[in-house]
């Protein structure tokens, strides 16, 4: 405590001497910076900032927040991107960074135990030697941690043929908003009683804070292949992905970029993409040597039918990660062409991508904004990217509304509204386009089952009307205020 004076705020004096003054924060820079998350939504208020290090201390923390009658909001590395992590009210923010241990790694049984704060690629990278990977990988693989991803049940390019974070989590330790421990889920192939470890995965903390985990680990596979093809139009090479599933092969990932983000990508990383196509098609296929061979030389007559003016595959593991390097880094690589992007995660059926895509830029032009496209094509999760510079007055609010349309042209077209980046406060709002008053009751009485005090991450998820919102006196903007 030396250097730190001890806080005559109750909440903070109870909170330190449970984690000592150096791991409670409450000064107005901490507190500010915590305010944000990687969205672009604006508005959050920090309570004290905490930093535990194990379930015990999470616990103590949730307890004496509930007999302060603060709420809590859980906090991992703040890469999520619908504001679910930005505090409202004034909470308690569980950072669960420093929980960053792995714990145990079962081989025989392809199990690990992991802490929430351990990075998603860091958990990959330590299972390479082992001969195992953690097969959901978000872009941000390289910051987000697996608490967060637990969260939001992210995706990744690979979730195609491995499925999204809920099909590699088969328990949670959880502390629950009153302070007790549970466990979710079980080992055994078929936990006794409801599934409420899959209720918990994309609760996007509205239902507790996870503090121990046990992943599945992925065997890595004998052969993998990587096929870079090039388009005339994104519409030729959305049509080649569903040629592609209805030939009956499942990639390990297909992903498709536009000319914008391809030219962007391109002069960050050099990985040779073809900066004169009007899209490019990224396709990964693994298994056996003789299974992936035959796989890639069909993808490639499909594409070459389908309209593809090349087809390359990499030649080895090092051209194989240049290739994915410039993928997964191409929401940094818009920065050469604007300061700032709102990027958008809605999912729609692979039959109806090239007529969601000609709308998607269609209401871009018609609000007077730029827009690159880069998209998980192979389960039609798109990822729009609005790019803006919020300087200009009357932008944000352009934004906003093109957002919107696009939201409600996905949904036109039998899409849903997140398909891994979660709810939030981005999309909180707009769960009646797709929701009737009957579903969103019986969300909340599933969060009222975990949080009958709606403590936990209140005001997100759910609107207005079916919400913690509600009950809770939360300091926020209105609907619709963007930073």
């Amino acid at each position: 405590m030396r250097g730190r004076p001890v806080s005559a705020d109750p909440l903070v004096a109870a909170l330190c001497a449970v984690l000592g003054r150096d791991r409670v924060r409450d000064d107005a820079a901490e507190r500010a910076l915590l305010a944000h998350d990687a969205s672009v939504f604006a508005g959050g208020a920090a309570g004290p900032v905490c930093f535990p290090t194990s379930t015990e201390e999470v616990r103590a923390v949730v307890r004496i927040a509930a007999s302060h009658g603060s709420a809590v909001v859980p906090r991992g590395a703040g890469t999520g991107l619908a504001g679910g992590a930005i505090p409202l009210g004034r909470p308690v923010v569980v950072v669960t960074t420093k929980m960053n241990r792995i714990l145990e790694v079962d081989r025989d049984d392809r199990i690990a135990w992991v802490e929430p704060g351990v990075v998603n690629l860091d958990l990959t990278k330590h299972l390479r030697p082992l001969g195992f990977h953690f097969a959901p990988d978000p872009s941000s693989q390289q910051a987000c941690t697996i608490g967060g991803n637990v969260a939001n049940n992210s995706g990744g390019p690979h979730c195609l043929a491995y499925g999204v974070t809920s099909q590699h989590v088969l328990a949670l330790d959880v502390v629950l908003p009153d302070g007790e421990v549970v466990r979710l889920g079980g080992l055994d192939a078929e936990p006794p009683g409801y599934d409420l470890r899959g209720a918990f995965i994309g609760g996007e903390g509205t239902l507790g804070i996870a503090t121990r985990i046990a992943v599945r680990i992925t065997k890595n596979p004998p052969a993998v292949r990587t096929l870079l093809l090039a388009f005339d139009s994104i519409e030729e090479a959305a049509t080649v992905v569903g040629r592609v599933v209805a030939a009956g092969i499942v990639p390990a990932a297909m992903e498709v970029m536009d000319r914008g983000i391809t030219v962007a990508v391109e002069n960050f990383v050099h990985a040779g993409y073809p900066v004169d196509a009007g899209a490019v098609l990224l396709v990964e296929v693994d298994g056996p040597e003789a299974g992936t061979a035959l796989d890639a030389e069909r993808i490639a007559e499909i594409g070459r039918a389908g309209g593809a003016t090349s087809v390359r595959t990499a030649a080895g593991e090092e051209e194989r990660a240049l290739l994915w390097r410039g993928r997964k880094t191409a929401f940094g690589a818009v920065a050469q062409i604007a300061p700032s992007y709102y990027l958008h995660d809605t999912v729609v059926p692979r039959a109806a991508l090239p007529q969601v895509l000609r709308a998607v830029y269609e209401i871009a032009e018609r609000h007077g904004l730029m827009v690159v496209n880069v998209f998980h094509a192979g389960d039609g999760n798109l990822h729009p990217l609005l790019l803006f510079d919020p300087r200009e007055p009357g932008t944000l609010a352009r934004v906003h509304a093109a957002g919107r349309e696009i939201v409600e042209v996905s949904l036109a077209a039998g899409g849903v509204l997140s398909g891994e980046h979660g709810v939030g406060v981005e999309k909180r709002d707009y769960m009646p386009l797709q929701f009737s008053d009957v579903d969103l009751d019986h969300q909340n009485r599933l969060r009222r089952a975990f949080d009958p005090a709606c403590r936990a991450n209140p005001g997100k998820v759910l609107p207005s009307g079916h919400s913690c919102a509600d009950i809770q006196s939360l300091e926020r903007l209105p609907a619709g205020v963007w930073a």
